[in-house]
């Protein structure tokens, strides 16, 4: 793989909204934001938004960061993916 073909097509930094879903647990909103502030430190409440399904059997967590670099999200992603809690993260 040449450079070129290995650039991310983001340029960082940038807003960046992760959505992660999961089913409706007491600690899923804790573990999801335990996970973000290792990888983003000054993460704030205001950045995460919540909804609960219809039925309330799964809820969907958005968190929009500031990404400093496709590795950044890329770990991101790789612990939420591994997280008994998530089902899947967008």
């Amino acid at each position: 793989m040449t450079d070129s073909e290995n650039k991310s097509l983001m340029e960082f930094p940038c807003e960046f909204g992760v959505k992660i879903m999961g089913k409706t647990h007491e600690d899923f909103e804790s573990c999801v934001k335990v996970i973000f502030l290792r990888h983003v430190p000054e993460l704030e409440d205001t950045q995460i938004k919540v909804r609960a399904s219809g039925k309330g059997n799964y809820s969907a967590i958005t968190v929009t960061i500031q990404a400093q670099s496709q590795e950044q999200l890329d770990n991101i992603y790789i612990e939420l993916s591994a997280h008994e809690l998530v089902l899947m993260a967008l």
